[in-house]
């Protein structure tokens, strides 16, 4: 079996001839490793593409992520006409310079056809279409935005969008809507000629460290569902990753319609496969710090084992970091990681 065909095998539940395996986004680590950069990518999707598949056979993942690093610019792209911009890091991915919408009524300005104008976010979805006609074949290729709870808080402001979800709920759920909608038509060029057949999708600021189980089920969850159902109707998969402790609303990702949750480290793993398994499958969860940058590649294999042995020998699991790795995790901590997954036989 291809690493493509394992991975969707586990997402359907089954269980393929071995542990499937993939990073969870790697843009900074890839990037780093190809010896670019986030801004010198941006404007060359031929560049781009190269980068992806010639770090998809170096690093070895079941998936790959297009575009990671870039969600912010599904912002920027609607607020150019507002003041906003992208400001690019010399570590890290390319920031937003600007918050810029307030109140209902600046939602009714913002122009949803705004996104394909942007000329990077075009660079992306060209080098997917690429990276797809070249190894779509062989990996599971997709291309990453932020949830989106996350990507209106990003519109807002992060600090200000958490107040409003007690003073101002109307207009969060408002919010979160157009963000629902805004992404599906990001994706849906790239769903329609065939490009995708997943989705992948981070809603860090929907974490279990930042709202509680009942704002979660009012502001992220409806969002994600339309996203998942928009998906599902055009025979795409979705990929989710919510970051922090999110052991108390397990059921929820269920109620998300998502193909897959990739947990973050401080997820009970064993709790999760007691809830979801037969019915979701999901991943977990290696730490990418405490593990895969700190430690030998001996331990991150002992690691990696571990959470197989408690969550994953059964299937309808993925052996995922529990977050996007930092750029200066050593390669041979890298192969380990996916190693271990490669010699596990089912």
């Amino acid at each position: 079996m291809e690493p493509r065909e394992i991975i969707l095998k586990a997402f359907q539940g089954g269980k393929p001839e071995r542990v499937p395996v993939t990073l969870f986004g790697g843009g900074m680590w890839s990037i780093k490793d190809y010896g670019s950069s986030f801004e010198e990518l941006g404007k060359d999707a031929a560049k781009m593409a190269d980068m992806c598949i010639t770090e998809a056979d170096r690093i070895r993942s079941d998936v790959i992520y297009v575009g990671s690093g870039y969600n912010n610019f599904h912002a920027s792209a609607l607020g150019t006409a507002f003041g906003a911009g992208i400001k690019y890091r010399e570590i890290g991915a390319p920031d937003l310079t600007a918050h810029f919408v307030n109140s209902e009524e600046d939602i009714d300005k913002l122009n949803i056809d705004d996104v394909h104008k942007d000329p990077v976010i075009k660079n992306v979805l060209e080098a997917t279409r690429i990276v797809k006609k070249k190894i779509g074949g062989k990996y599971l290729v997709t291309m990453t935005c932020w949830g989106p709870f996350t990507l209106a808080a990003r519109f807002v402001g992060e600090e200000a969008f958490m107040k409003y979800t007690f003073k101002k709920p109307a207009f969060v759920e408002k919010m979160v809507n157009f963000c629902a909608d805004l992404l599906i038509h990001l994706y849906a060029p790239l769903v329609s000629d065939g490009t995708l057949e997943c989705l992948s999708i981070a809603d860090p600021t929907a974490s279990g460290d930042l709202i509680n189980p009942k704002q979660m089920a009012k502001f992220a969850v409806p969002p994600l569902k339309k996203m998942s159902d928009w998906a599902k109707s055009k025979n795409t998969h979705t990929i989710l990753h919510i970051c922090g402790n999110t052991s108390d609303r397990l059921e929820q990702f269920i109620d998300t319609g998502c193909s897959v949750i990739f947990f973050d480290q401080k997820v009970d793993i064993a709790k999760a496969k007691e809830v979801l398994f037969g019915k979701m499958c999901f991943g977990g969860n290696v730490a990418p710090v405490h593990v895969l940058l700190n430690k030998t590649a001996a331990e991150v294999e002992a690691a990696c084992k571990e959470i197989i042995e408690i969550a994953g020998k059964d299937g309808g699991f993925v052996l995922v970091p529990g977050c996007d790795i930092p750029p200066t995790i050593p390669y041979e901590n890298l192969k380990a990681f996916h190693d271990t997954a490669f010699n596990w036989k089912y």
